[in-house]
């Protein structure tokens, strides 16, 4: 997505950056801070990434002064070449580099709002520092190497800092995670995230160290962090509802395509259902749900949870099965039988376009109700799970045989 630009310092002198604009043109600036490996694929990866939640990003080259360009990948030769990098790297000239980039992001015709940082490793570290010493938004550290050897700066704070931080790394050990604790408590403007059982890196793909769970986690707190900071800020309710607009009511698969990244992802949890990328959910879209729901389908909402990348949807999903339903009953043929199942959809963006949707149901529920599971005996319910969902005064604990045990204890 993205090209290298050259950051013009006052003296004269050039260093690159990698530039990653959003789809839409426009959008807050941030600073994303290397690793000791350079501008690497991972970097430039991420910086595309942060592109699509809709901002300008400027990636920018901290060795220049002793290599400029390098990309190092994570074998021993590249751990041995960074670490002898960052033993060269000064921090307080890496810090005007970071002050130049973020004037160079200022100065950009496509820079809407204001600016922020994210950094990894040794850019966990300057990302804390910019965001006590240069004119920046918001920060957000990763696994920050050294962030406790600079808490003397922790009172300049003025703007929000996220830190993640992991159990094992053991170049932040429980010590000097525990400093940080110190530091910051009490301060309002700065979360800090344990992450148990991962290691330095969790969040960089391509090392053994990487975990996607919490990854995750890590990353849509970050947005969390950004986006109350510095935007941009997304009606996700309104596009949600567009997307089921487009799927149950005008049921336009292309439509529907067009709400969705390039690459999106569906899983219906209980039957296995959807598709991962274009070719194979627009497949599925067209061939097997958008016109494969009876038409007497209908949604009564219950909540809508809205968070900083994803929405939690609950809703009572209604339906006669007058039809195979390929994604919901696949293989059953159709037994004119009316189904009311609580569904959860948890739903997650890229900037203005769905991401992904994983949909959950008891399935039980559903077989019992079109006759294909007996319930007795079993500790299974049909439409008494909506009617429970729609009225808590109904009566709670019916399925317990041990309830009545209990009376008056």
């Amino acid at each position: 997505m993205g090209n290298y630009i050259d950051v013009v310092k006052p003296s004269g002198e050039r260093f690159a950056a990698y530039l990653a604009a959003p789809p839409r043109g426009s959008g807050p600036g941030l600073v994303l801070l290397q690793e000791i490996f350079g501008i690497n694929d991972y970097m430039r990866r991420m910086a595309d990434r942060f592109a699509e939640e809709g901002y300008v990003v400027l990636v920018p080259d901290l060795f220049w002064r002793s290599q400029p360009r390098v990309e190092l990948g994570y074998d021993e030769a590249g751990f041995a070449r960074g670490l002898h990098l960052r033993d060269e790297l000064d921090l307080d000239s890496a810090l005007a580099d970071i002050a130049d980039t973020v004037a160079a992001l200022r100065a950009m015709d496509n820079q809407a709002g204001g600016v922020g940082a994210v950094g990894y490793c040794l850019g966990g570290l300057l990302a804390y520092l910019s965001a006590v010493r240069l004119p920046i938004d918001v920060a957000v550290s990763y696994y920050g190497v050294g962030v406790h050897e600079h808490l003397d700066e922790a009172a300049k704070l003025r703007v929000p800092v996220v830190f993640h931080l992991a159990e094992l790394d053991h170049y932040c050990p429980e010590p000097a995670r525990r400093s940080i604790r110190a530091a910051f408590d009490g301060n309002d403007r700065v979360r800090i995230y344990d992450y148990p059982g991962v290691d330095h890196a969790f969040a960089t793909f391509g090392r053994d160290t990487y975990e996607p769970l919490s990854t995750g986690m890590a990353y849509s707190r970050t947005l969390e962090a950004l986006r109350q900071a510095i935007g941009p800020r997304y009606d996700l309710s309104a596009l949600w509802d567009g997307h089921i607009h487009y799927e149950f009511e005008a049921r336009d698969v292309p439509a529907t395509m067009a709400t969705m990244v390039a690459e999106p992802y569906v899983n219906h949890i209980p039957t296995l259902t959807g598709g991962v990328g274009h070719r194979d959910l627009s497949r599925f879209y067209a061939h097997h749900f958008v016109h494969s729901n009876p038409a007497d389908t209908k949604s009564i909402p219950i909540s809508r949870t809205i968070g900083a990348d994803r929405i939690v949807e609950e809703q009572l999903f209604c339906f006669t099965h007058d039809r195979e339903i390929d994604w919901m009953l696949p293989g059953v043929a159709p037994t004119g039988r009316y189904v009311e199942v609580p569904l959860v959809a948890i739903v997650t963006f890229r900037g203005d376009k769905l991401y992904n949707e994983h949909i959950y149901w008891d399935q039980a529920s559903v077989l019992a109700q079109i006759g294909l599971l007996d319930p007795a005996g079993l500790p299974v319910s049909g439409r008494e799970q909506g009617r429970k969902l729609l009225d808590k005064t109904l009566p709670s604990n019916e399925l317990m045989p041990n309830w009545a045990a209990s009376e008056g204890k």
